[in-house]
């Protein structure tokens, strides 16, 4: 475990910062398309410290997640082949699930729209909290793998 090289801290950090940066662009594409640019702009400078903190809170976990299955690649057993799986699932759902709400109206759902704009606020909140929750799960999940546990 001592001996995982410095290369694999290095394509972790860059894919995390690349989801970090995509994520951002994935968000502006579909709010500009759905509701135009000038919208995209007031709701990026009326949000932009959630939306931020969740794109950067995404960018952790790929980070993290990239490590640990570069890691676990590089000293395979069949326990810890086991735990990534369970890593990867968990994980995803967990810090994905918020986004949900910027494809709903791409899907043409009219009345949830509504709702989401109502709640809006109370939404980012909710994403904050699964964005924190992802990153403890594949931290604790790290720290286990490098230990042996």
């Amino acid at each position: 475990m001592e001996n995982i090289n410095i290369s694999i801290v290095k394509d972790s950090s860059v894919k995390g910062l690349l989801a970090t940066f995509a994520l951002l662009v994935i968000y502006l594409t579909i709010v500009t398309l759905v509701s135009g640019w000038a919208f995209a702009q007031i709701q990026f400078r009326q949000f932009w410290f959630f939306i931020i903190t969740l794109a950067i809170g995404f960018g952790i976990q790929v980070g993290l997640f990239t490590y640990l299955k570069n890691a676990i690649k590089q000293n395979t057993s069949p326990r810890v082949l086991a735990i990534s799986g369970t890593t990867s699932t968990v994980a995803m759902v967990s810090c994905c699930a918020h986004y949900l709400v910027n494809i709903l109206p791409i899907l043409g759902v009219v009345g949830i729209i509504t709702v989401i704009s109502s709640y809006q606020v109370q939404l980012f909140w909710v994403g904050l909290v699964f964005n924190i929750a992802g990153i403890i799960y594949i931290t604790n999940k790290v720290i286990k793998y490098t230990r042996g546990i």
